[in-house]
């Protein structure tokens, strides 16, 4: 368990990369940053794909840099409170999911386990992939078989 530095409360780029504080959590920290993740969905499920996506590209190419400047200003390679990562991975895994709470949850319950237990190529991007690229690529690809699965899900039934 890592602590939240005092920063993340004095430094903007610190607290956006502690997804607006939840990572501070002293538990379960990626847990609660895709909880505080899921009220940003429901006021973006509204949005044309287009324009969603966009932000998503947008939010991915903050969020390298935000997890890299964090990252390298703590002097941790991934401390577990940086979830702007979280946020992005769960965001990509409701991409064209209609917003009901239920897909909400459901999308929470599936991210969270792609994002823990890591499949193949996860968990080796997740060891081999350094700076603000590695902390987002992995989440990136969790929230891709998450994805995955939500779409699967709702073709199935």
């Amino acid at each position: 368990m890592n602590r939240a530095p005092a920063s993340v409360w004095r430094r903007p780029t610190h607290f956006l990369a502690f997804g607006l504080g939840s990572g501070a959590v002293p538990f379960a920290p990626g847990t609660f940053g895709t909880l505080a993740a899921i009220p940003f969905y429901w006021l973006m499920s509204g949005l044309p794909l287009a324009i969603y996506m966009g932000l998503m590209g947008v939010a991915t190419l903050v969020g390298i840099w935000l997890c890299e400047t964090t990252s390298r200003d703590l002097g941790v390679h991934d401390h577990s409170g940086i979830v702007w990562d979280e946020f992005v991975g769960y965001w990509l895994t409701m991409a064209a999911v209609p917003f009901s709470w239920e897909a909400a949850l459901w999308g929470f319950v599936v991210f969270r386990v792609f994002d823990i237990l890591k499949p193949w190529p996860i968990r080796w991007v997740d060891r081999r992939v350094a700076g603000g690229i590695g902390i987002m690529f992995d989440d990136i690809l969790a929230g891709v078989y998450a994805w995955s699965t939500m779409h699967l899900w709702f073709w199935l039934h």
